[in-house]
């Protein structure tokens, strides 16, 4: 945020104020005291195993000027004093961010059942090239990390990239009421989180969220191939937008299209941008996409679209999305061992969608180095899918029948469903057996053109796994 007050501080964070009303705060907020900095406003959040409050004073000690918290701590810093410390702070957030769109900021809000992060981190770096970008680290999505990363907003800021989760109807329209979006993204409808929404077309409804948020004039960007979101249109006051991999045309005042799709030898994607709008002549671009996996191609034109409706010039987009490269973590992450054995980690999430996305590019880059090399094997290291409530027996049992019927050589199976993953991947006619987490790495023999997946849930940490597997380190593909 600005460099502002105390008291603009408390203002806008809806708090009384104990302190000096005219002490400079910011530009920093943040929820880890380890993180303070000259100036910064930390925000204590008590959670169940630690009470931010209790890390007052090291906040102190890293330079932080403020602190939103619930109660007086005996810190010698300003303090802001509310009910609730993640109300506070979504206030703070909702109160910087509508001070910039008064003064030209666009929001463009995030959200889908999976490519979320990816596709965020694509729209982040074509932006970039337009103007400075605010996008969250990793996969801030939740009431801490959209408004928290919305704080970074600054009076130089032209563009505020937020991605949005959803944990059940409603959530997202809490989030859209502090963050209002300009631009409303949503990428797909699948199962992730099923257990606790209850049904598809439960978060169906709750995903239609995003786009009912929008003012008129605003931009509903909508997938065209995915029928449940091709539903929201008629959910929004916003003008539509199209991405589709189809060339049937469509109606709509925006279409952004991926023709002739070509993958390399490490799944990298290129093809024809092509982008339609009204009264407007049709433009055509070549895009080779960095990332690997073709499901990054609808992710690509995902983004291309929302930053084509917030005006970047297609040509421009489709530069920016070839030079752009992953950001986040353990996010299909290819590495490369010493002996030449590739591990593609992709353990930050995981649901029978992206699960899918993954086994379809092991399957394909097996096929891309086999024609190297013969002998070459696919293996994959596969962890639980977590908050899939009752589907989660048969979901395991489907991917494991997918690693199968695939042709993956290997699934290596970890966690409490690795018997119906198992079971699917026999069924599947695959081979396929149960580990222990912390044995996989030291019972897996790799020859030097072989190439592993490890993907699982976050809650599973399988990127321990993926690292054991690289031994020695690896060098990034």
């Amino acid at each position: 945020m600005r460099i502002t007050t105390a008291g603009d501080l408390a203002a806008l964070a809806g708090g009384e104020l104990r302190g000096d009303a005219a002490c400079p705060v910011g530009p920093e907020v943040v929820v880890d005291a380890r993180l303070a900095a000259a100036g910064s406003v930390f925000v204590a959040i008590p959670g169940e195993r630690v009470d931010g409050h209790d890390f007052a004073d090291q906040a102190v000690e890293h330079g932080a000027a403020a602190i939103i918290a619930t109660r007086p701590t005996g810190a010698d810093l300003a303090h802001v004093i509310v009910d609730d410390s993640v109300a506070g702070l979504g206030r703070l957030a909702s109160g910087l961010v509508r001070r910039a769109v008064g003064e030209g900021l666009v929001v463009l809000a995030i959200t889908g059942s999976s490519g979320k992060t990816s596709t965020k981190d694509l729209l982040a770096q074509v932006l970039e090239h337009d103007g400075p970008t605010v996008s969250p680290v990793g996969s801030f999505n939740n009431e801490i990390g959209v408004p928290l990363t919305a704080c970074q907003v600054d009076e130089r800021t032209r563009y505020l990239v937020s991605e949005m989760g959803a944990r059940g109807i409603g959530h997202l329209r809490w989030l859209t009421g502090l963050i209002p979006p300009t631009i409303s993204l949503v990428l797909n409808v699948g199962s992730a989180h099923l257990g606790e929404f209850g049904s598809v077309e439960n978060i169906a409804i709750a995903k239609g969220e995003l786009v009912e948020a929008l003012a008129p004039g605003g931009w509903a960007v909508l997938n065209a191939d995915d029928h449940r979101v091709a539903a929201m249109a008629s959910r929004t006051r916003g003008r539509i937008a199209w991405f589709t991999r189809g060339a049937d045309p469509l109606s709509g005042e925006l279409v952004v299209r991926a023709l002739d799709v070509v993958p390399d030898d490490l799944q990298r994607h290129s093809f024809r941008l092509v982008v339609e709008r009204t009264g407007v002549p049709r433009e055509e671009h070549p895009v080779r996409l960095r990332l690997i996996g073709v499901h990054q191609v609808h992710n690509a034109i995902a983004a291309a679209a929302a930053a084509v409706a917030a005006g970047m010039d297609p040509r421009a987009v489709a530069e920016a999305l070839s030079a752009a490269g992953p950001r986040s973590k353990w996010r299909m992450q290819l590495d490369e061992r010493a002996d030449g054995a590739a591990v593609l980690n992709d353990a930050y999430n995981a649901n029978p969608e992206s699960m899918a996305a993954a086994l379809a590019t092991l399957a394909e880059l097996g096929r891309s180095r086999r024609a190297v090399d013969p002998t070459a094997r696919t293996v994959a290291v596969l962890g639980d899918m977590l908050e899939l409530g009752d589907d989660a027996a048969s979901a395991h049992e489907r991917v494991g029948r997918l690693a199968g019927e695939l042709g993956i050589d290997e699934v290596i199976a970890v966690g409490d469903h690795a018997d119906r993953i198992v079971a699917g991947v026999l069924s599947g006619g695959g081979a396929a057996r149960e580990q222990v987490g912390s044995e996989v790495a030291g019972r897996i023999a790799l020859g030097p053109m072989d190439v592993v997946l490890v993907k699982a849930s976050r809650g599973m940490a399988l990127e321990r796994v993926a690292e054991q597997i690289l031994l020695e380190g690896g060098r990034s593909c």
